[in-house]
């Protein structure tokens, strides 16, 4: 296990569960075994922002219901703020956030304000406290127009700040966010990931984020963790998972006239040359060629008269990575 920087500490951590298939014409039950998480190991040292993706049914809501002392492991050992999470997970709660995108930690009918007043003493805050951090939130996540309307009646953006608020009201040292933009416009994906930014850089908040929005994971993480099956697939940076699976930029040039299409440079190939090769995109391996060298081939053989460069799409990514696991 790790030292005292790690946060969250697994250590072949594995849980299997018991299922019952009906088996052949006359409907016989079958038991099965089925293994959600597989022997996993890793930590998340103090600070970190981790992203935690795969595909539905890899593994990533399990791990966090033992993270969070929900499920019991099947074997392996876990811990999670320095705490075992099922022995002391009352003591855990008040360290950590969580917040699940389709479940709610708000009361439905109360006005918001109640809400944030009742968890503040669940959390046994001082009341000054309390109404001191409940303000910081509100003035931060713009919901001071919220503040008197039943949970009900908000909007989903309002309702997913709201819940992001009620898990941060007690200054956890860790926050579980388990697809929190999912469902969200693009405005309220936006100052949602701002917030978590500033959270983080002011109160050294550990983040540990699992969503299917790979906008999210590229703006606020900068470490992955991929599992597949239960078992981890990669573990690094977004840089790092692209170069696993050979993803590539892409170069595009503007020329200021037609030209052929620009085959043979080193260390790049044409994707593709339009409007009689006045646009050309040019795919190149960042480990290997630069961006600069390419443009100087290039303006050697054309005027160059604008560009841009397209960095691998990480869901792309993250499916290739799946293929070439499998």
């Amino acid at each position: 296990m790790a030292g005292v920087d790690s946060i969250i500490e697994v250590d072949e951590l594995t849980r299997r569960f018991v299922r019952y298939r009906r088996d052949g014409k006359r409907g016989r039950r079958r038991r099965e075994l089925v293994t959600a998480v597989d022997a996993m190991s890793f930590t998340v040292e103090r600070g970190a922002a981790v992203g935690y993706i795969g595909a539905n049914g890899a593994g990533k809501s399990t791990t966090i219901k033992m993270l969070t002392g929900i499920l019991v492991p099947t074997s392996g050992a876990v811990r999670t703020c320095g705490l075992e999470p099922i022995r002391r997970r009352r003591e855990l709660a008040s360290r950590i956030g969580v917040v699940f995108g389709q479940r709610s930690q708000l009361w439905w009918d109360l006005p918001l304000h109640e809400s944030f007043t009742i968890l503040a003493a669940i959390h046994r805050l001082d009341p000054a406290a309390g109404r001191a951090r409940t303000a910081e939130l509100v003035a931060q996540l713009e919901m001071a127009d919220t503040l008197d309307t039943p949970v009900r009646q908000l909007s989903l953006g309002q309702r997913m700040r709201a819940e992001v608020a009620a898990a941060l009201l007690h200054s956890p040292e860790l926050i579980i966010l388990d697809e929190p933009t999912i469902g969200l416009d693009v405005l309220s994906k936006q100052r949602l990931r701002e917030f978590l930014r500033a959270e983080r850089r002011e109160r050294g908040t550990t983040l540990l984020l699992t969503t299917h929005d790979m906008g999210d994971i590229e703006r606020l993480c900068d470490r992955v963790l991929v599992v597949d099956h239960g078992r981890l697939a990669y573990d690094g940076s977004l840089d790092g998972l692209g170069a696993t699976v050979g993803a590539q930029r892409v170069l595009v040039v503007d020329l200021a006239e037609p030209a052929p299409p620009l085959h043979g440079l080193s260390g790049a190939e044409l994707v593709a040359a339009e409007g009689e090769g006045m646009r050309q995109r040019l795919a190149f391996d960042a480990e290997t060629t630069t961006a600069a060298q390419l443009l100087a081939e290039v303006s050697a053989r054309a005027q160059v008269r604008d560009l841009s460069i397209e960095e691998p799409d990480i869901e792309d990514i993250v499916r290739r990575l799946y293929e070439t696991a499998r």
